[in-house]
């Protein structure tokens, strides 16, 4: 459970970065570029990866 969470964790934490990325328009090529609603969903998917892993590691 420990390294499935941790995983799950990382892979949201990645998924929000690359979401925020192109929300501030420094990765291009999306439809999603430069599109500031996905800089604040990134943000808050990235919070939600990392809060994932420091509560699976914590325990």
């Amino acid at each position: 459970m420990k390294l499935f969470g941790t995983i799950a964790g990382v892979l949201l934490f990645l998924v929000g970065l690359v979401w925020i990325l192109q929300g501030a328009n420094l990765l291009a090529g999306s439809a999603m570029s430069g599109q500031s609603q996905w800089l604040y969903i990134g943000i808050v998917v990235a919070i939600i990866g990392a809060a994932l892993v420091w509560f699976v590691r914590r325990r």
